[in-house]
């Protein structure tokens, strides 16, 4: 394998439609917004490419992080399931991905103070300090998921901060630097809640496939703390989360007023989510969880995507 090949395939970006449907939830939002009559200025297009270009900094430094830190935690093992780490094969040595995550970090930490000069139109005003330090907390957190002797991916907590900046901080963070209208940024709070369980929903799958082996090696998921059939039970919790929180009362909106074209984006990814379930409800060799991985990350981009282009394109 060329090190180039070895590097694209350490950014895993295969993962990136799932942090750009959290952006482009947002940016759904803030077109309804705009949409709406309550601002009289064009969408900020540049302003929502350069949250997507930090996004995606971000998600590959998430990736190289995890690639380091399970490596050197020992994770990454012959009796790991999922797809062989850069590290784990030899294709990169530790300490080129340790200069390629202060790289990342580098490159994220310009990305983000460009987007947010941008957003708030050069004003260094204390909501500008406030968003500053949430993307010092997101580069952070993105590099302690397995990193250090205080990672979070190891004690449990990973769903929580998963949650938190892959759900609230990302949906609702770009709706406001969309929009820069904080009174109406709690609306998009069902949403977030929503985007955030379907990414907590992949990193349970990722944890329920590699449980016996993360048990062995110390690393404590919630799926090794639940163990296999309370992480199944935990599994659907997550997905009746998320449509209780959005997708279900919208689809009521839909029908309601009589505005059938709106159900699309939902009841496509929920036909997938129903047969998901069912193949996780039967599962009993944790390899089999592997293929779930994409089908959902797939259909939240899915979902994402038709709920973007329905409030853009459809008047």
């Amino acid at each position: 394998m060329s090190k180039t090949k070895a590097w694209i395939g350490a950014m895993r970006l295969r993962t990136l439609p799932l942090s750009f449907s959290v952006i482009l939830v947002g940016g759904a939002c803030a077109r309804i917004f705009f949409h709406g009559g309550m601002q009289e200025i064009k969408f900020p297009w540049l302003t929502f490419t350069l949250i997507l270009v930090t996004t995606l900094l971000l998600q590959i430094l998430s990736n190289l992080a995890n690639d380091y830190g399970d490596a050197k935690k020992g994770a990454d093992n012959e009796g790991r399931i999922g797809p062989e780490r850069a590290i784990q094969s030899g294709a990169i040595s530790p300490k080129a991905m340790f200069r390629g995550i202060i790289i990342n970090s580098i490159l994220a930490l310009g990305a983000g103070i460009w987007l947010l000069l941008e957003a708030f139109h050069y004003d260094l005003n204390p909501t500008f300090i406030i968003f500053f330090i949430l993307g010092i907390l997101a580069i952070d957190a993105a590099i302690k998921y397995t990193v250090g002797k205080g990672a979070y991916g190891y004690s449990g907590l990973g769903d929580l901060f998963v949650f938190i900046f892959f759900g609230l901080v990302g949906v609702m963070g770009t709706f406001y630097l969309l929009t820069g209208n904080g009174s109406l940024t709690g609306l998009v709070a069902l949403p977030s809640i929503t985007m955030g369980c379907y990414s907590v929903a992949v990193l349970n799958l990722n944890n329920m496939r590699d449980r016996e082996n993360d048990q062995k090696v110390g690393k404590n998921t919630l799926a090794v703390k639940l163990g296999f059939k309370k992480s199944k039970v935990y599994h659907y919790f997550i997905f009746a989360l998320a449509y209780l929180a959005f997708p279900i009362p919208m689809m009521g909106v839909a029908i309601s007023d009589g505005v059938l074209l709106l159900l699309i984006p939902f009841l496509i990814p929920a036909i997938i989510h129903f047969i998901h379930l069912k193949k996780v409800a039967s599962v009993t060799n944790p390899k089999d969880f592997d293929p779930e991985l994409k089908k959902i990350a797939l259909s939240a981009f899915l979902f994402s995507l038709l709920f973007f282009a329905m409030v853009i394109f459809v008047p």
